[in-house]
């Protein structure tokens, strides 16, 4: 590379007291050992190119440790199941300790690595490169600043140690099981047996829980030393997560053919919704071995390759997927041996085995129990642990270790077509669809995610009837354990058993455009329903939500030139104002009706049973813009009125028209003025016609940065999702929109916008800590940098090599 060539003097620091290397120039071998260029561009976004994957990985490692280091070594800690030891011993460090432990007892990340190395039966070397150069890199930055880390998250703190590539891995391990064995985590901690009576039978345990880690019952379940309780499960966050989704997050995305755009280009818009603080950030950054992968996008911190990006002919992103990622087990118990189950007549045994975690009190022991299925668990009130039977799962991504090679592979995708056989061939998405898009104008929706085999006629055949009915609800599957014919078994073409083939996963190409906001494949396309897939993989011919009917009518006016903007067809500039445009789609249907109805009885009785005027609201929802912009005024209350279950609608839902029923307000049902006085009261303290930039707001140190976007309920498709402070306001944002990307795939190469909203460092000490923030505050992007030009043209660029000789 013939770039900037610019040490920053602070990085250059750290390099010479670890004993590395810092020159300028490209990057070079050292004896056998890890070397990589970074090159930090404006936002302190890294461009890494290095002669071979394990230095690439170690350029990702260093890098991401100089802007995060405490949130990967957290990472670390909650792995190593030792978060009790560390952050105390309450019921979540417990639980999730002991769920973590229980992971690395079965040695769960250590047999994901053994078997051929093709990418498919186990990781390719390639990976397993770059996860042992992201630990010695990031081993590297420790050893010459573990007495300078300056972010008060972690400085000082004896949990920061090196990590290892097992670490890593484990990581990537609970990163696949997110929607499934750990959105049951604390299901599968406190399922214990029946507690054994005194003549030897078992007796009935209540639904309310299990007992805890301080508890006992059969089969010798006990805590030691610790005062520490695992309680129950929330039935409602483990069962009824949405279609089995990973709570907290989703994303909005298009792909947009050569129909959809001015130059006839492909085009992307990703739009990810996830946390804004912890380890689950997107991280930004370009990678490049030359001649073998060079991709510019966003992974999660901690991960060694880009996740949502393009390369100079692809572009993608993923959304969450509506499909399941596990299914249950009804256990038919054997009488009297509630630790034992029939199966094809014949009787199996559980396994029991004692976890054992550590924290400040003393060791805490739990006994967990584990089927040929897989864990049992408990759900109060709906998977209970009987005498008679009892609830095992099997989680089809639990042995997943294919999602890093398929990762490379798609960033190595020169069209929608190679792309497409990637998702063939290697079936690795954890829980997310694929959206994507290629210079020729062709645009992808796939949901190719890792889904059980759970065909209609296994449907038909093994859900007992009293489980029917959840299933065609929510496509969560209860099988008969009792018969092998009720096993998942293979399709042909699926890359491995018990998952759903290609031939059964829903799939479209087009040249117009594709795009998904979180509902399932159904209407990908609204010109070409996908129809005829199980029922575990989505619902089909139902209600669509606000968010989704917005996405899709921002595309339908931007191509009819009848959304208020010049032109017609998408540039990225016209494509970054149409995802931040910031319309309340509820409020577009609505509001007028609410606003009539609020005037006519300006007076409603809350759910309290208290009376509440509405006069103010009234005022403020009339003169509302119907956006959720930093001027606009009174959105909160809309806001609060749909979270509260005001929107409800007069007309059905008709699947022949489902981008627009229903649309009416049932002005006659008494909830909805319930839903306002409710809204009213809540938002107490905070004027009601306030200007929402002054009231929401995303904290960087002393500063308070304005923040637009809003909760999905009221039909907003930019979602920023936070919790009201009574008499403040929304000071603080949880989760929603986070990478941003526009990208276009012309000729000349990519180009277009992109941003990360909470910006590339979550240190308050870093000059990247709030940069991006107020970026996103005023609507602003930085560019696309891939080019060699469009990175050079960055007047902000530093580079410096890092490396060190294998040890």
């Amino acid at each position: 590379m013939r770039g900037r060539r610019i040490v920053a003097t602070a990085t250059a620091a750290v390099l010479v007291a670890a004993g590395l290397a810092v020159t300028g120039g490209t990057a070079v071998a050292h004896g056998g050992g890890y070397s990589a260029l970074i090159q930090r561009a404006s936002y302190g976004v890294p461009h890494i190119t290095a002669r071979d994957f394990a230095g690439l990985g170690y350029g990702v490692g260093y890098a991401q440790a100089e802007d995060n280091i405490c949130l990967i070594a957290e990472s670390v800690v909650t792995v190593s199941a030792q978060r009790s030891r560390f952050f105390g011993a309450d019921t979540e460090n417990v639980g999730s300790d002991l769920f973590h432990q229980k992971a690395i007892d079965d040695r769960a990340a250590e047999r994901w690595l053994v078997g051929r190395r093709d990418g498919l039966r186990a990781p390719s070397n390639e990976v397993r490169d770059q996860m042992r150069g992201f630990a010695a890199g990031y081993n590297a930055y420790l050893r010459g600043a573990q007495k300078k880390i300056n972010d008060p998250a972690c400085a000082g703190k004896e949990w920061v140690r090196p990590i290892s590539e097992l670490d890593l891995w484990r990581a990537n391990w609970a990163r696949m099981v997110r929607a499934s064995s750990g959105a049951l985590a604390d299901g599968i901690v406190v399922a214990a047996p029946p507690a054994a009576t005194s003549n030897g039978s078992s007796a009935g345990r209540s639904s309310t829980g299990g007992s805890g880690a301080n508890g006992s019952g059969a089969g010798g379940s006990s805590a030691v030393g610790s005062s520490a309780t695992v309680s129950a499960p929330r039935a409602e966050a483990v069962v009824t997560a949405r279609d089995g989704a990973p709570a907290g997050v989703g994303s909005n995305a298009y792909g947009l053919g050569r129909g959809a755009t001015t130059s006839g280009a492909g085009m992307l818009l990703a739009n990810p919704h996830f946390p804004w603080d912890g380890d689950e950030r997107f991280y930004r950054m370009r990678l490049k071995v030359p001649g073998k992968y060079d991709v510019e996008g966003a992974a999660l911190i901690g991960d060694p390759l880009v996740e949502i990006g393009h390369n100079g002919k692809v572009a993608w992103s993923h959304t969450v997927s509506t499909a399941r990622r596990f299914v249950w087990h009804q256990l038919a118990l054997v009488p009297g041996d509630p630790t034992s189950y029939r199966y094809d007549g014949q009787t199996r045994k559980m396994t029991a085995r004692t976890v054992t975690v550590q924290t400040p009190a003393g060791p805490v022991s739990r006994t967990l129990h584990d089927t040929h299925f897989g864990p049992v668990v408990v759900v109060p009130g709906r998977f209970d642990w009987t005498t008679d039977t009892a609830y095992a799962i099997t989680d089809v991504n639990a042995t997943n270790n294919r999602a890093l090679d398929g990762w490379l592979a798609m960033g190595r995708a020169k069209s929608v077509g190679e792309l497409r056989s990637v998702l063939d061939r290697r079936q690795f998405l954890p829980w997310v669809n694929v959206i994507a898009a290629d210079r020729d104008g062709r645009a992808l929706y796939a949901d190719h995610s890792v889904v059980p085999r759970v065909t209609d006629s296994l449907a038909a055949a093994c859900i007992p009837a009293s489980f029917q009915s959840l299933y065609a609800t929510s496509g969560q599957a209860v099988l008969d354990g009792s018969r092998s014919s009720c096993e998942l078994g293979r399709d042909r073409d699926a890359a491995v058993p018990g998952i759903l083939g290609p031939a059964n996963l829903p799939t479209l190409v087009r040249d117009d455009y594709v795009t998904n906001s979180n509902d399932s494949y159904w209407l990908a396309n609204p010109a070409r329903p996908l129809v005829g897939y199980p029922r575990i993989i989505g619902d089909e011919r139902t209600v669509r939500s606000l968010r989704t009917r917005l996405g899709v009518h921002q595309v339908r006016q931007r191509l009819a030139g009848t959304d208020g903007l010049p032109g017609r067809g998408f540039t990225t500039g016209r494509l970054w104002d149409v995802t931040l445009g910031n319309r309340a789609y509820g409020g577009e249907l609505v509001r007028d009706d609410l606003v009539r109805l609020c005037e006519a009885q300006p007076t409603a009785t809350a759910s309290d049973g208290s009376t509440v005027d509405l006069t103010a609201a009234c005022v403020a929802l009339r003169r509302w813009d119907l956006r959720v912009d930093l001027g606009s005024r009174g959105s909160h209350v809309f806001t609060e009125f749909a979270r509260a279950g005001g929107l409800r609608f007069a007309d059905p839902f008709d699947p022949a028209t489902p981008l627009t029923t229903p649309n009416r307000l049932a002005v006659d049902d008494p909830r909805v003025r319930t839903a306002l006085a409710d809204a009213v009261k809540l938002l107490d303290g905070i004027p009601l016609d306030a200007r929402l930039g002054d009231i929401q707001s995303e904290p960087r140190g002393t500063e308070r940065i304005p923040i637009h976007g809003g909760w999905p309920e009221a039909g907003v498709f930019n979602m920023i999702i936070n919790q009201v402070q009574p008499g403040v306001g929304y000071p603080k944002v949880r989760h929603g929109t986070s990478y941003l990307m526009a990208v276009e795939l012309d000729r000349d190469g990519p180009s277009g916008r992109q941003l990360l909203t909470y910006s590339q460092s979550a240190n308050p000490n870093s000059p990247w800590y709030a940069d991006q923030t107020r970026l996103y505050s005023g609507k602003g992007w930085d560019t696309i940098k891939f080019t060699q030009k469009q990175l050079r043209a960055d007047p902000n660029l530093v580079t410096y090599r890092v490396g060190e000789r294998r040890r």
